[in-house]
């Protein structure tokens, strides 16, 4: 790592202590008791944030100061866990360390996807690398995996040179993964994966079964090393989420992958029936469930059409993701009462539409999202937001209309 000059260092400094003095404040206690009622199952005000991990060019990149890479990397690193609280007031608990992701990972083929992204864009178009899976089953297999606690480590007591006085570091473990889907469409299209169901049924139970054994021996790897660290409290769940739970251990030593969080999702198949995503997914993905202690599900596809056949059968399921491609009352009807959290994405364009906030059009939107919610565990996070045009109040006057309509909408 680069030396710090005297200026950046004292930037990094100030939001240390930013940091730290919103970990320790009033309004951070409420929160955090928000959360704790959330992980006892307790159906109290719920919580509310605006993610910003598809504008952080505006609310991160504008404002870093520091002149060197790797200070500016860590200033970003201090920045991003508060923009929540200091930009936008909403429900971001704010952890009294520097939290810091153990370096580690699994890619589950041995061919990586080909792709083409629009400039300034997220977009990005899928270059295949076949399409005949069949004939070219050998990309599906192989795959690679490590962890590198020393780097970690050594990056660790670096930054705690600068600001450890102030914000001690905290290795940390985000839940474990197991897409397949996603990282299998990226090499062979959508278009392709669709017809592979028809056309080449085997080869594609192959890849699967291949993949799923493969994030099996990830697992084991982690047990074996002593790799695995508690997922709970301020730890991250995928989905930009986290990990509070009564459920899990919240220190070590975590010996088994059934003692922390797991995150599935299958966004790519939210375009075919139940029965299929039940012949050509669920059972690759409940061998995974099995090795989690909790599960967070979804992303942005449809859960509605499989949740009673197929998302109901997993008894450690404690977090469903809710998208607006979904009936949201039916599956409020579902989530009713359980102990599983009704975890809201709603729609964007509300924030995200040129010129001032339509905000009689947004409270009768996010009143249907209340309702739809009610007597459910019911966490609520605005994301998919390419931009707020840079305007701060816009972001915050959100979050304070989600509120008024939850405490107007929401029953518990």
């Amino acid at each position: 790592m680069e030396t710090i000059s005297l200026k950046d260092k004292e930037i990094l400094r100030e939001i240390a202590y930013r940091k730290a003095e919103l970990a320790v404040s009033q309004r951070n206690a409420e929160i955090l008791s928000m959360w704790d009622a959330l992980s006892k199952g307790i159906r109290r005000t719920p919580t509310v944030r605006l993610l910003y991990s598809n504008f952080r060019n505006e609310v991160i990149g504008s404002r870093l100061r520091c002149e060197g890479k790797d200070a500016r990397a860590l200033e970003s690193s201090l920045l991003a866990p508060i923009v929540g609280r200091e930009l936008f007031d909403d429900d971001t608990p704010v952890s009294p360390t520097l939290d810091v992701g153990l370096l580690t990972g699994a890619y589950p083929f041995s061919a990586h996807p080909k792709s083409t992204r629009a400039k300034g864009s997220n977009g990005y178009h899928i270059e295949p690398l076949t399409d005949d899976i069949e004939a070219d089953i050998e990309l599906f297999k192989g795959g690679s995996f490590y962890a590198d606690p020393q780097k970690t480590a050594e990056y660790c007591a670096w930054v705690d040179e600068i600001i450890g006085d102030i914000l001690p570091t905290r290795v940390t473990m985000g839940s474990l993964t197991g897409s397949i889907t996603n990282p299998l469409v990226r090499m062979i299209s959508m278009e392709t994966y669709y017809l592979s169901m028809y056309d080449s049924p085997d080869a594609l139970h192959e890849i699967m079964d291949t993949a799923t054994t493969f994030f099996e021996r990830y697992y084991d790897y982690l047990e074996q090393n002593g790799l695995l660290l508690p997922t709970n409290n301020f730890s991250p769940v995928a989905q930009e989420s986290f990990a509070f739970t009564s459920e899990l251990p919240s220190e070590g030593p975590i010996t088994s992958t059934r003692q922390v969080w797991g995150f599935l999702e299958s966004q790519e198949t939210t375009a075919v029936s139940p029965e299929t995503f039940g012949e050509f997914v669920f059972p690759y993905q409940d061998r995974l469930v099995k090795r989690y202690g909790l599960l967070s599900y979804g992303c942005c596809e449809r859960v509605d059409d499989i949740w009673e056949d197929y998302l109901s059968k997993w008894t450690n399921l404690r977090k469903l993701s809710v998208s607006p491609f979904n009936d949201e009352r039916r599956v409020g009807e579902y989530l009713r009462g359980t102990n599983v959290v009704y975890y809201s994405k709603p729609r964007a364009e509300y924030v995200t539409n040129r010129g001032p906030l339509d905000e009689d059009a947004l409270r009768r939107y996010f009143k249907g999202v209340c309702e739809s919610a009610s007597g459910c565990l019911f966490e609520m996070a605005q994301r998919e937001v390419g931009t707020i045009f840079g305007d701060f109040e816009r972001g915050r006057r959100y979050v304070q209309i989600a509120k008024e309509c939850i405490e107007e909408y929401w029953k518990p």
